[in-house]
């Protein structure tokens, strides 16, 4: 039995793990997962586009060259990104607009507890005002 090129293991894992971050990628772009940095669901199908091309080009460019695992990660991925960007695109303008995650509310506090302090009155043009001292 020919031995395997250890090579060939860790560039199956690599190209796994690719076609996952750019799923993972489309799914966060079409506003099924949340955002780590801003905590909130954002949709961008131009972007969502953008990246299933890219999972269909390595498709096509790869054909014929990876094993029937690899092959059937990349047939189920595209057409679970597929499936999920018409759906998501069919919506309504307003319902295709994720809801951001709502923060809890503040206890109210009680008047006894609350500083005599105004609220600072906001700055008339603030990105126009900066001062270096």
């Amino acid at each position: 039995m020919a031995e395997k090129d250890p090579r060939s293991e860790t560039h199956k894992a690599y190209f796994i793990e690719l076609i996952l971050m750019l799923s993972s990628s489309a799914m966060q772009q079409l506003g099924k997962i949340i955002n780590p940095i801003t905590g909130k669901a954002e949709l961008n199908l131009e972007a969502a586009q953008a990246t299933i091309d890219m999972v269909e080009m390595l498709e096509a460019k790869s054909r014929g060259n990876l094993d029937r695992d690899e092959t059937r990660l990349l047939t189920n991925t595209l057409t679970s990104l597929r499936m999920n960007y018409v759906e998501t695109a069919a919506l309504p303008a307003k319902e295709s607009k994720p809801e951001a995650k709502a923060e809890p509310a503040a206890p109210a506090a009680s008047p006894a507890a609350t500083p005599a302090v105004p609220p600072a009155q906001p700055e008339k043009d603030p990105k126009f005002h900066k001062t270096y001292g």
